[in-house]
C-alpha cells in the first residue's frame, strides 16, 4: 500500500492525515500549539511551534499506522494564509509571525484604502483590510523597522515548514495572492505593491503551481521526522482551497460552508469575482476560482466562550438543545476581533444583547451558536447579491460535527447541507499529493476515491422562517451598536 501525507497548520493546532492509495484515511494525528495575544487586537504564532507540531504529527502517524517510511509516496502541506514568516540571513525567524486575524495594521489598511485602494484591488483582486500581509508589512516598516532591515526572506507558514524540509524557497501562486503583493492579472510579484509595503520583491519566493515537485528532504529533516530523504515533496497551497478540494467542490456551482476558527462560505466559479465583501482566490484546478465570504470569529467564538465561562463542547451543546429557537430573545454578535463580511470593520466588538433574569447558561450556549450562524447568514446574503450563492453546500470544519449547530446552519441559510465522512484541509493536501505523485489519475479521480458523503441536513421550514425574522433584529442591533463599539 502506498500512502499520501497531508499536514495542515491552523490557528490552534496542526493536523496530519495519512491517506491510503485506496482513498481511505489510514490514520490522523493532531498537535496543539498556542496563538499568542500580546496586546488587544494582536495575534501571533511562533514558527518553531509549527515545526515541532509537524515533527510530532509525522512520527505519531508512522507509529499509529505502522506504515513504512518507504511507502510514503508524497507529502504536501497547507496552512492559513496571510501569515508571513520573516527569516534573517541565517534562516532564523526574525519575530513571531503575525497571524491573519491580527488587527494591528487597521490604520495602515485604512490609509492604503483611501490612498490607492482601487489600484490595489485592480492588481490583487481583493480589497485592503488588516488581514492581508501588505498592510502588516507596512505596519512593521513603521513600528519595527529593524525587523524588516534584518529580513532576507518572506514566506508563508507552510512554506517555512517545507523550507526546513527541503531547502526550497518557493511559494505557490494561490498562497501568493494572500500576501496582497501579487499582480493577479499577470501572476507575478508586483513591484508597485511591494513598494507600498516597504519591501523589495527579491525577498519574496519564486512562484510555482501547488502540484510542483520539489527537492529531496534535508538529512537533518529526515532524521527528525522519520521520513525517507527521497520522499516526494510537493509545493502545496492554502488551507481553505484544500478544504474546498477535500469536500469535493471541484466544479462550478459547488460550494462549502466552513465552521472552523473562522467561518467561510466559498463558491466555485469559472471567473474571479472581485467585490469588497469577498476574498477571491484561484482554485487548484486550472480555470476555476473560489470567491468566498468570511466571518473572523466562528468556532473561535465558541472556544472563547468555553474557555472563559467553562464547560466542554458536548455539555454546552446538550444544554443549548434544551432551549427553544431564538434563545428567548438573547442575541450574540461574534465580533471578537472585528468583522470581515460584510462590514470590513476591525473596531466592531462582540456582545450579548437582550439578557434578562430568566436566561440561564443554556440560553447563552445557544445564543453563541445562533449568533455565529447569523454572522454566516450575513456572508450568504452577500453571495446572493452577487448571484453566486449556492443552492446546497458541503458543511466542513469542526462545527460540522455538532448536530445542533448543523441544523441551526441549515435553517439559517435555508439550503441543504451535506457532510462528508472525512474532511479536513490536511486530507485535501494528501489528495493533492496523490495527484502530483501519480497515485491518482487526476483531480476527479482523487475526489471519486476519497470524498464520501455521510449525511444531509435539510432545512426545517419553521426554522428558516424564524431565523429570517430574527436576522432583521440581528442586523438592527449591529447597526445600533457599531457607533458605540467605535468609541470603546
Amino acid at each position: 500500500m502506498r500512502y499520501l501525507l497531508g499536514v495542515d497548520f491552523g490557528g490552534s493546532s496542526s493536523k496530519a492525515t495519512l491517506l491510503g492509495e485506496d482513498g481511505r484515511v489510514a490514520a490522523t494525528a493532531t498537535c496543539e500549539y498556542p496563538t499568542y495575544y500580546p496586546q488587544s487586537g494582536w495575534a501571533e504564532q511562533n514558527p518553531e511551534d509549527s515545526w515541532n507540531a509537524f515533527v510530532s504529527n509525522v512520527r505519531e502517524l508512522l507509529e499509529k499506522s505502522g506504515a513504512a517510511p518507504e511507502n510514503i509516496a508524497a507529502v504536501a502541506l497547507d496552512a492559513a494564509t496571510h501569515t508571513a514568516v520573516l527569516l534573517d540571513a541565517q534562516d532564523r525567524p526574525v519575530r513571531n509571525a503575525i497571524y491573519w486575524t491580527d488587527t494591528r495594521a487597521s490604520a495602515e489598511a485604512d490609509e492604503l484604502r483611501a490612498r490607492c485602494g482601487e489600484e490595489i484591488t485592480r492588481l490583487s483582486f481583493n480589497s485592503v483590510s488588516s488581514l492581508w500581509t501588505l498592510p502588516q508589512l507596512l505596519w512593521l516598516s513603521r513600528h519595527e523597522p529593524e525587523t524588516l532591515a534584518r529580513t532576507k526572506k518572506i514566506m508563508a507558514v507552510k512554506d517555512y515548514i517545507r523550507y526546513r524540509l527541503t531547502g526550497d524557497f518557493v511559494t505557490d501562486d494561490i498562497e501568493a495572492m494572500g500576501f496582497m503583493l501579487l499582480d493577479a492579472n499577470r501572476n507575478v510579484w508586483s513591484d508597485e505593491l511591494c513598494a507600498l509595503a516597504g519591501v523589495a520583491a527579491d525577498r519574496l519566493p519564486p512562484l510555482v503551481r501547488p502540484t510542483q515537485r520539489l527537492s529531496v528532504l534535508r538529512e537533518e529533516a529526515a532524521r527528525e521526522t522519520g521520513l525517507r530523504r527521497d520522499t516526494l515533496v510537493i509545493a502545496g497551497t492554502t488551507d481553505t482551497v484544500m478544504e474546498v478540494y477535500a469536500a469535493g467542490a471541484i466544479a462550478p456551482g459547488q460550494a462549502t460552508v466552513k465552521l472552523a476558527t473562522a467561518g467561510r462560505i466559498c463558491a466555485v466559479t469559472e471567473r474571479a469575482v472581485v467585490d469588497p465583501c469577498l476574498v477571491t482566490y484561484r482554485h487548484v484546478i486550472d480555470g476555476l476560482w473560489y470567491p468566498g465570504t468570511a466571518t473572523k470569529s466562528c468556532a473561535a467564538s465558541n472556544r472563547w466562550y468555553r474557555d472563559t465561562f467553562g464547560g466542554d463542547y458536548a455539555q454546552m451543546s446538550g444544554a443549548a438543545a434544551s432551549v427553544a429557537r431564538g434563545s428567548d430573545g438573547l442575541f450574540f454578535h461574534p465580533y471578537l476581533q472585528g468583522e470581515i463580511t460584510p462590514y470590513r470593520d476591525d473596531r466592531l466588538r462582540a456582545s450579548f444583547v437582550g439578557a434578562t433574569g430568566h436566561h440561564t447558561k443554556a440560553h447563552f450556549n445557544r445564543a453563541v451558536l445562533e449568533g455565529i450562524a447569523y454572522s454566516m447568514k450575513d456572508c450568504y446574503q452577500e453571495l446572493k447579491r452577487l448571484s453566486i450563492a449556492p443552492r446546497e453546500a458541503v458543511l466542513i470544519g469542526g462545527g460540522a460535527k455538532a448536530p445542533l449547530w448543523r441544523q441551526i446552519m441549515a435553517d439559517m441559510l435555508g439550503i441543504p447541507l451535506r457532510t462528508v465522512s472525512d474532511v479536513d484541509s490536511s486530507l485535501g493536501s494528501a489528495m493533492l499529493a496523490g495527484v502530483a505523485a501519480g497515485v491518482f489519475a487526476d483531480h476527479r479521480d482523487a475526489a471519486a476515491r476519497c470524498v464520501r458523503i455521510q449525511d444531509e441536513i435539510a432545512p426545517d421550514p419553521e426554522g428558516v422562517a424564524y431565523y429570517e425574522r430574527g436576522f432583521g433584529l440581528y442586523r438592527q442591533i449591529q447597526a445600533a451598536l457599531a457607533p458605540i463599539y467605535h468609541q470603546l
